[in-house]
């Protein structure tokens, strides 16, 4: 009984917590179990997906080496990556916001970013920024539509 317990409990935190808040579900999403840090990787709301900002962080959670473009890349590939294992895709990101170290950075970010967006470009705004988490040159969020 006690292995059971502790099966069940172990699938109930690696799961996604819901909620209802003024009629619409709220669900956080865990894809990668449960968070390292104060956040969830995503939130859904409705048919809406709120992604957490992403640094240009590998599978080591160490930024990586080369600069503003390597870091872009790196950061959409990690949203990417969330949007497909929270049901969504690049195709459906409707808004993102960009943070950046240095907004002199802007246009070779810009290049690596207008890849990542074929079909549609979402609206978007940025900002510079004193501080990143890591050091980082860039951090990205966004919003994408699900289903």
């Amino acid at each position: 009984m006690r292995r059971i317990f502790c099966l069940l409990a172990a699938a109930f935190s690696l799961s996604a917590c819901a909620h209802t808040r003024n009629g619409l579900e709220v669900e956080y999403l865990t894809p990668y179990g449960p968070p390292k840090n104060p956040f969830s990787p995503a939130v859904r709301v409705g048919n809406l997906l709120f992604l957490a900002g992403q640094i240009g962080t590998d599978t080591s959670g160490k930024v990586v080496a080369g600069g503003i473009q390597a870091e872009a890349r790196q950061a959409l590939n990690n949203i990417s990556d969330v949007l497909h294992k929270t049901g969504s895709s690049m195709d459906n990101v409707v808004k993102c916001t960009v943070f950046m170290a240095d907004m002199k950075e802007w246009p070779a970010m810009n290049e690596i970013y207008a890849t990542y967006f074929r079909r549609h470009l979402p609206a978007r705004s940025a900002f510079g920024a004193t501080g990143l988490a890591l050091n980082a040159r860039v951090e990205i969020e966004c919003i994408a539509a699900v289903g």
